[in-house]
């Protein structure tokens, strides 16, 4: 029987996919409006149809709809721009900014699958929209739909990244929406400051009787439950600072160092990719080596918060002679004992917990729980392009990897979808007063 067919709207590199893919489904189609991530799709699911382009327009809608025909699954992050509703009293699929997000709906409202997942920024919540969010995706009582927050570090990602994720089941299944449930370690540990010691350094700290018990599976490597910056990427630790080569022999790696490194490995060929490290200038070399494992810009003595230390010239300049707030962030390093903090799009987002050195695409990619085989590339033509976004090749495999949804987080939630599709299946076929026949594999 056939495998759950799945189509992804607004898929970027392809984060939901790979979960899905990875928990047994076929990924039928993706769609997106930058044709960078598109290539980067259409080069690891080359099983699916790619359809690059504005959802917007009439004829790239028609062509995602063909694409999807069939899909039982949908699934999809619409950015959302707009999240002041509740303020000027304007519904949010009302809002001409959130234009994308009405696209996912009517989308969903076409097709009619099964199940549809949509995750999204975990500001839905923090703005108050959550109900309107529920009350769009319910179309008049079509689906039943339920909302989670969920962190990737629950699921064996080693990184903390907050996505609200909604999942609508049709109603007529009468099947409720499957609750993907975590394991609960990001409330139980973190990583904190230790005052009144010298060197500054951090350590992993946490409340209750459960803080000795996930302290002890957080350092054995074998444990896939929660995993460590080290655990991640330490096999990486030999890329150095300004290496342009951006693929190396898999044999150059040595062997893995954890079942997590085992694990992001499967299915790797002769090659590994990703793997150029951008160049460090001399005065991030000199703050980076004042900024103990897990710290950032607060633990830079006085001297190291001057604009320029070696007398080059680097970036914007406020004037004042000290370093400019907004590049606080960039400081921060890793603990290679605990997990990361969340990735954005730059490279200087986070650093190395052991070189002076920004991290790899490659090691963005272990954090996010990309699997090695997994190359992340560009469109080839040069210049501007209708979706691409200004900044070149290098910049945008940083933006494809750090806007996922985590593959790892994304597997619990199809794990979940395919399981709630078993339990359809299972009541078409036995309950008679239903007409429809169900028949696939999960």
């Amino acid at each position: 029987m056939e495998p759950v067919g799945v189509v992804d709207l607004f898929c970027g590199a392809g984060g939901l996919s790979e979960g899905f893919r990875a928990a047994g489904a076929r990924i039928l189609a993706g769609t997106d409006h930058d044709p960078d991530a598109c290539a980067t799709y259409a080069a690891n699911f080359p099983e699916a149809i790619v359809v690059c382009g504005d959802v917007r327009e009439p004829a790239i809608r028609e062509r995602i709809l063909d694409a999807a025909a069939g899909a039982r699954v949908v699934v999809g992050g619409p950015p959302c721009q707009a999240f002041s509703q509740v303020r000027n009293h304007v519904r949010m699929i009302d809002d001409p900014r959130n234009a994308l997000y009405r696209e996912f709906v009517g989308i969903v409202d076409q097709l009619e699958p099964d199940i549809f997942v949509m995750e999204n920024v975990p500001g839905m919540d923090q703005m108050g929209v959550r109900d309107q969010v529920l009350a769009d995706l319910e179309l008049d009582g079509h689906y039943v739909v339920r909302a989670r927050l969920l962190d990737a570090v629950d699921f064996g990602v080693p990184q903390t990244r907050k996505r609200i994720v909604f999942v609508g089941v049709r109603s007529d299944l009468a099947v409720e929406p499957p609750v993907v449930a975590g394991t609960g370690v990001v409330d139980t540990l973190t990583l904190a400051r230790r005052n009144g010691t010298e060197p500054v350094h951090y350590e992993v700290q946490g409340p209750g009787s459960g803080l000795a018990a996930w302290q002890e599976r957080l350092v054995d490597p074998r444990d896939l439950s929660v995993v460590t910056a080290a655990q991640a990427i330490g096999d990486l630790a030999a890329l150095t600072a300004g290496e342009r080569r951006d693929s190396r022999p898999t044999i150059d790696l040595g062997p893995a160092l954890s079942a997590y490194q085992e694990l992001m490995r499967r299915g790797l060929g002769s090659e590994i990719t990703n793997v150029s490290v951008p160049r460090t200038n001399a005065d991030t070399v000199l703050r980076l080596n004042g900024v103990p494992q897990g710290g950032n810009h607060r633990d830079l003595a006085d001297e190291l918060r001057e604009r320029y230390l070696t007398g080059q010239r680097w970036g914007p300049d406020a004037g004042n002679g000290r370093l400019s707030r907004r590049h606080y962030y960039a400081y921060r390093r890793l603990h290679p004992d605990f997990w990361s903090w969340t990735l954005n799009t730059k490279a200087d987002s986070v650093y190395h917990y052991a070189a002076a050195r920004a991290l790899s695409v490659r090691e963005f990619a272990r954090l996010q729980s990309f699997p090695d085989r997994f190359t992340f590339t560009t469109d080839g033509r040069r210049g501007p392009l209708p979706g691409r976004i200004e900044g070149g090749a290098a910049h945008s495999r940083y933006r494809q990897v750090g806007n996922a949804v985590p593959p790892l987080l994304a597997q619990a939630i199809a794990q979940s979808v395919l399981a709630a599709l078993t339990e359809i299946g299972e009541a078409f076929n036995v309950d008679g007063h239903r007409q429809r026949v169900v028949a696939f594999k999960c």
